[in-house]
């Protein structure tokens, strides 16, 4: 085995280790912000430590069985790359639920749904009910944007 087939697997390790490592430096937060038990910090390093864990099955899975030669990357994952920067971009200019509709609504056509409305109910529905849970059942607020500012007032 070559430690280039486990080059994803220390990419990840790192990427966890320095993401733990930089929530622990957060400070505590006001309950008005985050809600009254969740602590900035407790989130991504749940993350990060299921991620580490997943890692490691990763690395024995490919010890067992080392990868063949990857295929070419194909031109849905190029399409997907570009909206991933485009949710950024949507997000950081607009709104972060204007970036979830439209790049779920596009996303959805990429990978091969064909009937618009179902991609629209999708690309509408989700976000919302993503709202409703993270404000009204955990109370936590989302960063400023168009239709947020209009929410928050």
């Amino acid at each position: 085995m070559s430690i280039k087939s486990q080059i994803p697997t220390i990419f990840l390790t790192l990427i966890s280790l320095v993401i733990i490592y930089l929530a622990l430096q957060l400070k505590l937060s006001p309950p008005m912000i985050v809600g009254d038990s969740m602590q900035p910090r407790a989130f991504p390093i749940f993350l990060m430590v299921l991620n580490l864990i997943l890692t490691a099955v990763l690395a024995i899975q490919i010890y067992r069985n080392p990868p063949k030669e990857p295929a070419p990357i194909l031109r849905i994952t190029w399409l997907t790359m570009v909206l991933m920067v485009l949710f950024y971009a949507l997000t950081v200019s607009i709104d972060m639920f204007v970036g979830i509709s439209v790049v779920m609504f596009l996303m959805s056509l990429v990978w091969g749904q064909r009937n618009i409305l179902v991609a629209l109910a999708n690309a509408i529905l989700t976000p919302f009910f993503v709202f409703l849970l993270f404000d009204m059942v955990l109370r936590i607020r989302f960063p400023r944007g168009l239709i947020t500012n209009w929410y928050y007032g």
